[in-house]
């Protein structure tokens, strides 16, 4: 008997190997261990997230993996697209940028007028801020609002009708996550600054922060244009010259 046992014995060590190799293998494909398959679960979703890019966080508007272009101290845009908004007015707007990111743009040099008699909650309202801006059109509130709805139409037309460009270097002065911004359309068949028409036909005040254009115009010569198309709109009536 001993010696029958003794031949049988590599047979043993051969079984005992087998059975080794296939636990292993089943331990490593996670068919044996919870814990396994949780660890390559999480793994997927880390490696998932990293993978994608912050598409809704206007408050973070930055992608540091994307490489921006820049003209004249300003982020540049190119082919942006209007968000549908509650909020959206006429110069004051949300946009998508060409990654799919978020953001509220706020135009500078220009205020248009408010496009509705708002009460917010708590209490307050803009009617104090309507009435400012119909002093300043020498105007009567209720006729400068009808002449936001005007430039808030105006404005989502233009934006609507063509893919547009933003420049900006996300200056929020308020803290509100609006960032100041130029924003350029297409009217009349070519490349214009939207707070300049806005402007040339009375749908907006000079008001708000200045800056020098990213060609590198200053602001003092890009106000005198603008002195121009707003002199333009006055002797023409149109907007809010209109009394």
């Amino acid at each position: 008997m001993a010696i029958q046992a003794k031949k049988q014995s590599p047979w043993l060590v051969l079984l005992l190997i087998a059975a080794s190799v296939v636990i292993w293998a089943v331990d490593q494909r996670g068919g044996g261990n919870g814990s396994s398959r949780k660890s390559d679960t999480s793994r997927t979703a880390t490696e998932r997230s990293s993978a994608t890019p912050n598409t809704a966080d206007p408050t973070n508007p930055r992608d540091p993996r994307q490489k921006i272009e820049k003209q004249g101290g300003y982020e540049v845009y190119r082919g942006c697209t209007l968000v549908a908004d509650k909020n959206n007015d006429g110069d004051s707007f949300m946009v998508r940028l060409p990654d799919g990111r978020e953001a509220i743009v706020r135009l500078y040099y220009v205020d248009s007028p408010e496009s509705a008699f708002k009460t917010y909650r708590g209490g307050a309202d803009n009617h104090d801020r309507i009435n400012e801006q119909a002093k300043a059109f020498l105007n009567t509130p209720e006729k400068i609002v009808e002449v936001g709805k005007q430039a808030k139409a105006f404005t989502l037309d233009l934006l609507r009708n063509a893919p547009f460009t933003i420049y900006t270097n996300w200056d929020s002065p308020f803290n509100d996550q609006r960032y100041h911004a130029f924003v350029q359309v297409t009217s009349g068949g070519k490349p214009q600054w939207l707070h300049e028409e806005l402007l040339r036909n009375g749908l907006a005040r000079f008001k708000t922060k200045p800056a020098p254009l990213p060609d590198g115009t200053s602001v003092d010569e890009h106000r005198r244009t603008l002195e121009i198309a707003h002199r333009q709109a006055i002797r023409g009536k149109l907007g809010g010259w209109n009394r």
